[in-house]
């Protein structure tokens, strides 16, 4: 193991376009369908849903979250609307799925999604039954990352102590609460960053794809 990760007990997996390519473009269909739900709930036309859509995604860290505030959205409804997509777009990853069966310790997805959805796109990559478990939006009492109530949550849920663990995302602004607490950091860097954000203190490790850093790090003295 890498030196610097020698300590880790505890491995955490964002999942969409973290466990996945961010290019198999399966969230533009779950974005898409994100637009269609506000600008039919709101009666707006497809601009300005999505102009709504992005707004609450940043100001509230998801979109489910600005529209609970804004206009007390039946979140399950939302979930099930935008979650109803094709997974033909995401392929088996055995490179994958072996470096994390490799990887010592225990492991889990953290996922501003809900389980069902999840547990699809594990399947369907190859990693069924590879995580411990999955901590998704309802056990974060829809409070979504990057709150810091998620973080703690999470910690409390699975007794995690934060010194000995690793979170892996590919929304950078995601990692700066994990980092406040201890985490260690990884940062998939490939090209599904949406907040600009200059200050990157926070990233203990870049990466562009998952599985190769991965069988580094496994492979390191």
């Amino acid at each position: 193991m890498h030196p610097r990760l020698a300590h880790v007990r505890t491995w955490i997996f964002d999942l969409d376009n973290t466990l996945y390519p961010a290019s198999a473009n399966l969230f533009a269909q779950i974005d898409v369908k994100m637009t269609v739900f506000i600008g039919d709930f709101l009666g707006v036309d497809a601009a300005e849903a999505h102009r709504i859509q992005k707004q609450y995604f940043l100001g509230h860290g998801t979109t489910l979250a600005g529209l609970m505030a804004e206009h007390d959205v039946d979140p399950q409804r939302f979930l099930n609307y935008v979650h109803d997509v094709e997974m033909d777009v995401l392929q088996q990853d055995a490179p994958l799925v072996a470096a994390i069966a490799r990887l010592p310790g225990r492991k889990l997805v953290f996922t501003n999604g809900d389980t069902p959805y999840a547990l699809k796109v594990l399947d369907r990559i190859g990693l069924g039954g590879s995580f411990e478990a999955v901590h998704d939006i309802h056990a974060m009492g829809l409070v979504p990352k990057p709150h810091p109530s998620a973080y703690a949550g999470l910690c409390a849920a699975f007794d995690i102590d934060p010194a000995t663990s690793v979170f892996v995302e590919d929304m950078a602004r995601n990692l700066a609460p994990a980092k406040a607490i201890g985490m260690t950091t990884v940062w998939v860097d490939n090209g599904s960053e949406q907040a600009s954000d200059a200050d990157r203190s926070y990233i203990d490790f870049t990466v562009h794809a998952l599985a190769p850093w991965l069988e580094t790090i496994l492979e390191a003295a």
